[in-house]
Parts: structure tokens; C-alpha cells; sequence
């Protein structure tokens, strides 16, 4: 595995990480938008521990987490429709200043998702990189 591969399966699985250990909000609203990003952090931890080796390449799990993050991208913006604020939040207000853009975000993650093959571990590696890239454009954009 090359190094540009090793540093964004890297990056995918702290992004995961991060989405895991956030500290919960009290605001309803915010609360399921931490929820779904929990899911997805966790559907890209599964199919990221895989890549990386450190669990075993499961095709049947790996097209379950495929499939939760498709799910997720999809729901995105629902989630983020109503502008709620809660300390716990990392949110950043330019998500509804620029909803259009944090949308085509949300697509671009499930076009990423939809090409996924997760059929092996070889093919597995070879698109996960356009997913993390997608998740990780979005973090950069729009989460503190």
C-alpha cells in the first residue's frame, strides 16, 4: 500500500473517530444529525479497519456499510434542514449560508458510496479513497 493510501485510510478512520467521541448534544435537531454522522463514521471505521488490515476483509459487512453510507448521504440534508445550535455542536453556521453547496457535498459522498465496490479487498482499497475524499471535503467545508 502506497503512502498516499496508508494517510487518507489514516485520515478516514480519525474522521470516524472524531464523529464517535463527540460529546452529545441536548438539542433534539442536533442530536439526530450527531446520530447519523455516528453511523456513517461508523460505516466508514468498519469498511477503513478493513483496508488498513486490521480486521479481516468481510464482503458481506463491507457491502452493509456500503450501503449505510449511501442510506446516510441521502439523509444528510434532511438532517441539517432546520438551522439548530447546541453547545455540543460542531456544525459550522456556513452549512445553511451555503446549504446548496453542503448538499452537493451530501451527493457527491453517496455518488462515492454507489461506485464503492466492495466485492474484494483490492477493489475495496482502490475506491474508498474517492469516499474518504468526499467525507473529508465536507469536513473541511462545514465542520469545526
Amino acid at each position: 500500500m502506497n503512502f498516499k493510501t496508508k494517510t487518507l485510510i489514516l485520515g478516514l478512520i480519525m474522521i470516524g473517530g472524531m464523529a464517535l467521541s463527540q460529546a452529545k448534544a441536548t438539542d433534539p435537531d442536533v442530536h439526530a444529525r450527531q446520530v447519523l454522522m455516528d453511523t456513517n463514521g461508523g460505516a466508514m471505521k468498519t469498511l477503513g479497519d478493513m483496508a488498513k488490515g486490521d480486521v479481516a476483509f468481510d464482503a458481506t459487512a463491507a457491502a452493509a456499510a456500503k450501503a449505510q453510507l449511501i442510506t446516510d448521504a441521502g439523509n444528510i440534508p434532511a438532517a441539517f434542514e432546520k438551522n439548530a445550535t447546541d453547545p455540543e455542536t460542531h456544525a459550522k453556521p456556513e452549512i445553511w449560508a451555503n446549504m446548496d453547496d453542503f448538499k452537493a457535498h451530501a451527493a457527491a459522498l453517496g455518488k462515492a458510496a454507489t461506485a464503492l465496490d466492495t466485492t474484494s479487498l483490492d477493489t475495496l482499497k482502490a475506491g474508498l479513497g474517492d469516499v474518504g475524499g468526499a467525507c473529508g471535503a465536507c469536513h473541511k467545508a462545514y465542520h469545526s
